[in-house]
C-alpha cells in the first residue's frame, strides 16, 4: 500500500492529512545599539559600585581571618578567632542592644512626630514654607555641628542645667550625658531633633500626591476630619511610610558619627550608648587591630544585610509588586 501524492493513504479517501510539525518562534535578534547604550549608562555606574562597596567588602572579609596591624600584607592568620572574640564579647552585645533599642525608638517617636507634622502642613496656612525650612534645618546641619552643639548644651554645667536651675527646678539637672540611665534618651533626642525633618519631607511628599477628591467624598459621605485620615490619607500613604522606616532602620543600625563626636571612643561604653560602629572603630582602629576591626566591619554588614533583605521581603514586597494599584497576574 503506497501513500497518494497529496499525503493521503492509498487504503481510502477517509484518511487524513498528518499534521505538520509546530515551528518554533525565531529568537528576536539581539537589539546590540540599545544593549551598548545601557553598559555605556551603566557602566560607570557598576564600575563605582563594585570598586567602593562589593571590592571593600571582599577586603574586610579577607583581612578578617588575620590579626593585621593595617599595613604591609597580613601574614598572622587566626581564622575564625577574631569573629568568636566578638561573639562572646558583651561589649559588643551591649552595642547590639543599643543598636536594636535606636532602631526600634527612633520608629517609635520620630513616625507619630513627622505624620501629625505633616498632615498640619499639608493644609493651607500662613507661614507654611518658613516652617517647612526650620523643621528640615536640622537634616542638613553636619554631624559634627550637631554633636559638638548638644553636647555643650547637655553638659553638666551646660545650658539645659543652667536653664533648669534659673526656671526654679534645679533638682531636674542631671547628668544627661553619663547617667547610662539617661545618656539613651538623651542620645534619641538628639537623634529625633535631628532626623525628624528628613521624614516630615517624605511624608509631606506623599500627601501632596493624594487626591483631594477622595478627601471631599468622605467628607460628603459624612466622614470626619479624623476618619478621613485614617481610612484613606494614612493607607495611601503607607508605600512612603515603609520606604521611610526602611531608610531609618539601615541608619539606625550604622549610628556612628552623634554618638562618637558627643560621646567618645570610651565614654560611650559606659554610658549606655556604644554601637556596633563604635565598637568597630574602639576595637579595631584605635587598639591597633586591623583585623579584628575589618572582622567587625563583615558582622556589621551581615546584620544590616539579613535585616534588609528580610523587611525588602516581608514589608516592602507588595509596594515592589504593584500590589497596591493592580492585582497579580
Amino acid at each position: 500500500m503506497t501513500a497518494s501524492p497529496t499525503g493521503r493513504s492509498g487504503a481510502g479517501d477517509g484518511a487524513t492529512t498528518a499534521p505538520a510539525p509546530a515551528r518554533r518562534p525565531r529568537r528576536a535578534r539581539a537589539d546590540w545599539p540599545t544593549r551598548l547604550e545601557i553598559a555605556l549608562l551603566a557602566g560607570p555606574a557598576i564600575i563605582v559600585f563594585l570598586t567602593f562597596v562589593i571590592v571593600p567588602v571582599i577586603m574586610a572579609a579577607y583581612y578578617g581571618f588575620f590579626k593585621w596591624k593595617g599595613f604591609g600584607p597580613p601574614t598572622e592568620f587566626v581564622g575564625l578567632d577574631n569573629y568568636l572574640i566578638i561573639f562572646r564579647d558583651s561589649t559588643f552585645h551591649d552595642a547590639l542592644m543599643h543598636n536594636g533599642f535606636i532602631l526600634v525608638m527612633s520608629l517609635v517617636i520620630q513616625a507619630p512626630v513627622a505624620i501629625g507634622l505633616g498632615l498640619l502642613l499639608n493644609r493651607r496656612m500662613r507661614g507654611r514654607s518658613v516652617i517647612r525650612v526650620l523643621i528640615f534645618v536640622p537634616y542638613v546641619i553636619s554631624e559634627v555641628i550637631v554633636g559638638t552643639g548638644w553636647s555643650l548644651m547637655l553638659a553638666t554645667n551646660g545650658a539645659v542645667n543652667d536653664l533648669l536651675a534659673k526656671l526654679g527646678a534645679p533638682g531636674w539637672a542631671v547628668d544627661w550625658l553619663s547617667d547610662p540611665e539617661i545618656a539613651i534618651w538623651s542620645l534619641m533626642v538628639i537623634i529625633s531633633w535631628k532626623y525628624v525633618g528628613f521624614a516630615v519631607i517624605l511624608f509631606l511628599a506623599g500627601l501632596q500626591g493624594i487626591p483631594d477628591e477622595l478627601s471631599e467624598a468622605a467628607a460628603i459621605d459624612g466622614a470626619s476630619y479624623w476618619q478621613t485620615q485614617r481610612r484613606i490619607t494614612l493607607p495611601l500613604l503607607g508605600p512612603t511610610i515603609r520606604i521611610w522606616a526602611f531608610l531609618s532602620i539601615i541608619g539606625s543600625l550604622q549610628l556612628f558619627d552623634l554618638v562618637y563626636i558627643i560621646w567618645g571612643q570610651y565614654v560611650a561604653a559606659t554610658a549606655g550608648t556604644s554601637t556596633m560602629a563604635t565598637y568597630m572603630v574602639a576595637n579595631g582602629r584605635n587598639a591597633g587591630n586591623y583585623g579584628f576591626g575589618n572582622a567587625v566591619a563583615v558582622v556589621l554588614f551581615l546584620v544590616s544585610l539579613v535585616i534588609a533583605l528580610s523587611y525588602q521581603r516581608f514589608v516592602l514586597r507588595r509596594d515592589t509588586e504593584g500590589a497596591l494599584t493592580e492585582g497579580k497576574k
